[in-house]
């Protein structure tokens, strides 16, 4: 194989999850986030929608502090628990950025919704591996509020728009190994 292939093979098979607590509190470079985010946007895209969309803190505490928030609100009086909303401001408390990646629904209804979100998960994934070229670790999250109306509607987002889910990103000491369950055999089926 060429070079140009190998070195594309060891960065996707060197992505791994990196859990926000694992991170190193060191400060990614604005650049940095910048230029993963211009890899992002190189996502393919049907009929040049261009769906992604994210949002960007430079401060964690600032994005954990309204996720918190919105938690307490949707979770009034004996539902509310205090410890996933202490869970839910410390989150980012290692992380360097936090990044909501969403899909904005375009203006051609021609292109079924299930199309533009897979474009912007492909968005996703180019910025997650260009996170690797980096050394620069990265959790995508969907969790807490992530998923919730009250969610979407506290970013400003669309009806037809979706939240694909929160990325942190920070420097990490870890470099955990990588493995699948299943061999890829089982789950190819070759026809001629």
């Amino acid at each position: 194989m060429d070079t140009t292939f190998s070195a594309i093979a060891n960065n996707i098979k060197a992505r791994r999850t990196i859990k926000p607590s694992t991170m190193n509190g060191n400060k990614i470079p604005n650049g940095h986030i910048a230029s993963i985010l211009e890899l992002a946007d190189w996502a393919p895209t049907h009929g040049l929608t261009e769906p992604w969309r994210f949002i960007v803190f430079e401060d964690p505490k600032t994005y954990c502090a309204q996720h918190a928030e919105l938690f307490k609100a949707a979770n009034p009086g004996e539902s509310f628990n205090p410890t996933t909303y202490t869970n839910l401001q410390n989150q980012g408390n290692n992380a360097s950025h936090v990044i909501i990646a969403y899909q904005k629904r375009g203006d051609l209804p021609k292109i079924p919704q299930f199309e533009e979100v897979i474009a912007a998960s492909c968005a996703v994934q180019n910025l997650l591996l260009g996170a690797t070229a980096l050394n620069i670790g990265a959790f995508w999250s969907t969790g807490g509020m992530v998923l919730k109306p009250a969610y979407a509607e506290h970013f400003g987002l669309g009806a037809e728009d979706s939240i694909l889910g929160v990325l942190f990103l920070g420097y990490t000491e870890e470099h955990p190994e990588g493995k699948r369950k299943t061999p890829i055999e089982d789950k190819i089926t070759w026809n001629k």
